[in-house]
């Protein structure tokens, strides 16, 4: 599902929208973290990751007291969580809110109502970034053209993929692999 390489990323960008997704956990300190903690980020070479903080903590970490990843954060955060897990399990087939809330067994109106107050975003922007997430990985770990990669992600429309790829990212999805490739020389 979730490469190291996009762990580290969401890491980096102290992206939220993956919290309780995965814990990174540093070596170095024998600490864990959510994905948007502010603190320091350590290097490369010293994380892992855990789907939950129970292994973390198994595997001798302890909880970040900045982050504080061991305290839930709002009654929402088991909705929140149950809703991304749904959605990157199933990003690459189509999706609509019907389906979230049949998965969750309430209606959509309170699954979007309530996702959205706790997220900032709908479970329709949470499912495109999710896609637009899954999209940048593959355009920067294979060789696929863009038409395969947007069906992969479940963007089955070659303008649809260009379309919702520049509005997250900035570029098109040639561009984007452009500058990942110029990265890496």
């Amino acid at each position: 599902m979730l490469t190291f390489e996009m762990m580290w990323e969401k890491v980096l960008a102290c992206d939220a929208a993956y919290d309780g997704q995965f814990y990174t956990a540093v070596k170095t300190t024998k600490i864990y973290c959510r994905p948007s903690c502010r603190s320091r980020k350590p290097k490369r070479e010293n994380v892992e990751f855990f789907e939950t903080k129970q292994e973390a903590e198994t595997s001798g970490y302890r909880s970040c007291k900045r982050c504080q990843p061991d305290i839930e954060r709002s009654p929402s955060h088991a909705l929140v969580h149950e809703v991304t897990t749904f959605l990157l399990e199933a990003y690459m087939r189509p999706i609509k809110l019907d389906d979230i809330a049949t998965h969750m067994n309430m209606s959509p109106f309170y699954v979007e109502r309530a996702f959205t107050e706790a997220t900032g975003e709908t479970p329709r922007q949470r499912l495109e970034r999710i896609r637009i997430d899954q999209a940048a990985n593959l355009l920067k770990t294979t060789d696929w053209n863009n038409e395969k990669i947007g069906a992969a992600v479940g963007l089955n429309t070659p303008s649809n993929f260009y379309r919702v790829f520049k509005r997250w990212k900035g570029a098109s999805p040639s561009a984007y692999r452009k500058e990942a490739d110029d990265a890496i020389e």
